[in-house]
């Protein structure tokens, strides 16, 4: 299985010590952060409060503590493109 774009995940964030931070919404994909840190890009929906719907929040890969995926959005087929058939004329 793979984290896909479009699925709805709910991750948990934090450092040791502190309590963790609990986003849910839709996943959107991964950004680069600085030199070689990736973050996880997470559209929030309304469960983070009113008023954090529709944002973007940025969880870098080092803070993730655990990933549920709510609902897994299969990723598309890959298109094959069909063979062409290469006739040469001379």
């Amino acid at each position: 299985m793979t984290l896909t774009p479009g699925s709805t995940v709910q991750v948990r964030s934090g450092d040791k010590g502190e309590d963790p931070l609990v986003t849910t919404g839709t996943f959107r994909g991964y950004v680069g952060l600085g030199s070689g840190d990736q973050a996880l890009s997470i559209e929030l929906d309304e469960s983070n409060g009113k008023e954090a719907k529709g944002r973007i929040r940025l969880i870098p890969s080092a803070m993730i503590l655990s990933i549920d995926i709510l609902h897994h959005v299969k990723p598309e087929e890959e298109k094959k493109v069909p063979e062409q058939v290469q006739v040469y004329f001379g």
